[in-house]
């Protein structure tokens, strides 16, 4: 006779998440296309200074954009149905897929109705995520003072050395989550290649919220024990289903871009994970090329303004490439490769 009890068991339910997130996405998505397309709501690839890049992307214009919709709405419609949504930390997560998908759709829809407008303001884009990272910093900040390992800094591979942040590690939440999220959106320029690192990060940090939700594993490994992060692994399931059923159409040439409605959502996601399991460290590890990618960014800029030189061809990495001939679909495996090999690194230094 079939149990129920088989309900209680994480693993279970985080292959239901994925699955029903991988659904949801994939049938939502194609109606979303097409939606898209008879109301004309395409990309213009020609809001960018560079004519080598218009050249490039030529063949991506009117594309659909805001599909990041597609794989918010899997995630959150998964995670209502598989997780318990009275656990602090889904709430948490919900409320961050919701405050910056909010910010992203506003950003996508006012380039999309305003023809020479390029969104919000980058300082209106930073105010808002902050005041969502400093939000969720003063939670777990009262939140997590009753634990031992509360406000401290877990350094990897080094055990012992656990560093007190104490008031200051609200600072440090919010500037991780702002960071993390713009991150993710700037690598967002290639078919395929947000989208495809955010599932490698989610597939390493559903297995390590899981670990951290358990006390003989946490033991054996050393790592904090968060009582009720294993919920965080069915989750990070969902985002993994609805990023892979994103994916489908994402892929090289892609039928639908995500936009910043996906790219902020996802990066605040995930960053937000890895700081409620205290694994930031390993978290820019997991994300090294979303790191890369930002500090491309912030090299290429700063090195110009000094010298009026270029370190790369272009910014942020992946474009460097494209400037060097490199195709397409190439950056973007190269990309996924090395996103994977580093999650395995990170599993070492765990």
């Amino acid at each position: 006779m079939f149990s129920f009890e088989i309900f209680r068991f994480i693993s279970f339910r985080s292959c239901l998440a994925a699955f029903t997130a991988f659904l949801i996405s994939i049938i939502f998505g194609h109606w979303f296309i097409r939606k898209f397309r008879a109301l004309n709501y395409g990309e213009d690839t020609t809001k960018t200074d560079s004519e080598e890049l218009k050249k490039l992307h030529f063949s991506k214009k009117n594309t659909p954009t805001m599909g990041g919709i597609v794989v918010l709405v899997s995630i959150l419609v998964a995670t209502l149905f598989w997780c318990n949504i009275y656990n602090i930390y889904v709430l948490l997560l919900m409320f961050t897929l919701i405050w910056f998908g909010v910010i992203g759709f506003i950003d996508d829809y006012i380039k999309l109705t305003q023809k020479n407008s390029s969104g919000l303001t980058d300082i209106s884009k930073l105010l808002f995520q902050s005041a969502l990272g400093l939000i969720l910093g003063l939670i777990l900040y009262f939140y997590s003072s009753k634990f031992t390992w509360g406000t401290q800094l877990m350094i990897p591979l080094i055990k012992d050395l656990r560093p007190e942040l104490g008031p200051f590690y609200v600072i440090i939440i919010t500037f991780f989550i702002v960071g993390m999220s713009n991150a993710v959106n700037i690598t967002d320029g290639l078919d395929g290649l947000a989208i495809g690192c955010s599932i490698i990060a989610g597939i390493s940090l559903a297995i390590i919220a899981y670990i951290s939700g358990r006390v003989d594993f946490s033991e054996y490994l050393r790592v904090p024990y968060i009582p009720g992060a294993g919920e965080l692994s069915i989750f990070c399931a969902a985002l993994v289903g609805g990023g892979m059923g994103f994916l489908w159409y994402n892929s090289y040439p892609a039928q639908i871009f995500m936009g910043d409605t996906g790219s902020l959502a996802l990066g605040g996601m995930l960053a937000l994970v890895s700081i409620i399991v205290k694994q930031e460290i390993l978290m820019i590890v997991i994300g090294g090329v979303f790191v890369a990618e930002a500090v491309s960014v912030l090299m290429q800029r700063y090195f110009f303004k000094i010298t009026k030189k270029r370190i790369f061809l272009c910014a942020p990495l992946h474009h460097h490439f494209q400037f060097a001939k490199w195709p397409e679909s190439k950056i973007t495996l190269r990309f996924w490769i090395i996103a994977a090999l580093l999650s395995v690194c990170s599993f070492m230094l765990l």
